[in-house]
């Protein structure tokens, strides 16, 4: 077994693999550096194995596919997840590699966005939607995290092996956070440097279609890990949106509205019932799942 593992999910990133291993090792002189190819067409492989890397491959393609692989193959007292794209100060890993191992902490995040993030990075669609996402999580799940889909990190071991991951894409990030924060783990942020993407290096994430799946994802873990409160806001919205066509029968048609509008409320009024009843059935559920999931936890 590692003390330290890095895992570099890559995929194309032949410019820039290298100089990540190089750092990593510089870093973390100690660690075993894996890189875990993701069907590169180009020289990713060359570089990562001249610099030194263990090299393993994963044919599905997606970032959570690979983070996926990297969690059920390695065996390490320490997880690091650091991007292959150069754009993280691997001079933090220590830190963070120090937080799991001595601190105890079960997720150390490598926060940009406190950092120089927001003149470095270039893409500004990048820039707002981390802030929509951190945002979400905030309103959804009650916790004020960071940089939620930063991608660097450093896991402990109880963290990665009791981990489910359901994502194949970019959503990945944000699953990790939200199971932390779910399961009540120990979640440690450190400011990092954030620099661009040098030039001729392209990111992989399509600031559309993968934010969209992000908010999916936090749409569908709200429901998932909260139902009564997901299922009462329902509630709520549908009487506010049932309470305009009530009154305008009842105006619009003066007595005979007025048992147009009663039937309406009766019927809005047994929706609401039937979502909340919903909502208390998949809340036993959450609950008795989540406990199963802490008691894994605490096993490990």
């Amino acid at each position: 077994m590692d003390k330290i593992a890095v895992l570099i999910p890559c995929y194309n990133e032949a410019l820039t693999i290298r100089k990540v291993v190089e750092d990593a090792k510089r870093a973390l002189p100690e660690a075993a550096i894996y890189v875990y190819d993701n069907n590169s067409t180009d020289d990713t492989v060359k570089e990562a194995t001249e610099a030194g890397a263990i090299i393993r491959y994963e044919k599905k393609q997606g970032k959570g596919n690979v983070v996926r692989a990297m969690f059920e193959q390695i065996e390490a007292e320490c997880y690091i997840i650091v991007d292959a794209d150069d754009t993280y100060g691997l001079e933090a890993a220590p830190l963070l590699a120090d937080s799991v191992l001595k601190d105890g902490a079960d997720m150390a995040i490598g926060d940009r966005l406190s950092g120089a993030y927001f003149t470095e990075n270039k893409r500004a669609f990048h820039g707002i939607g981390n802030k929509v996402v951190r945002s979400g999580i905030r309103l959804f799940f009650h916790q004020k995290i960071s940089d939620v889909m930063t991608g660097f990190r450093a896991f402990s071991r109880r963290y990665v092996k009791s981990f489910l991951i359901e994502s194949n894409g970019f959503e990945i990030e944000t699953e990790m956070t939200i199971y932390a924060i779910e399961n009540d783990l120990r979640i440690t942020s450190y400011t990092i440097e954030y620099r661009d993407r040098p030039e001729g290096s392209s990111s992989k994430l399509n600031t559309v279609k993968d934010g969209i799946k992000v908010l999916r994802l936090i749409h569908r873990s709200h429901y998932r890990y909260h139902p009564l409160r997901a299922f009462g806001e329902a509630a709520l919205c549908l009487l506010a949106l049932e309470s305009i066509p009530i009154a305008f029968a009842a105006v619009l048609w003066g007595s005979t509205g007025g048992y147009v509008s009663f039937g309406v409320a009766v019927f809005a009024f047994l929706v609401v019932l039937c979502l909340l009843g919903i909502g208390i059935h998949k809340n036993k559920k959450a609950k008795r799942s989540k406990a199963e999931q802490k008691a894994k936890i605490e096993s490990l």
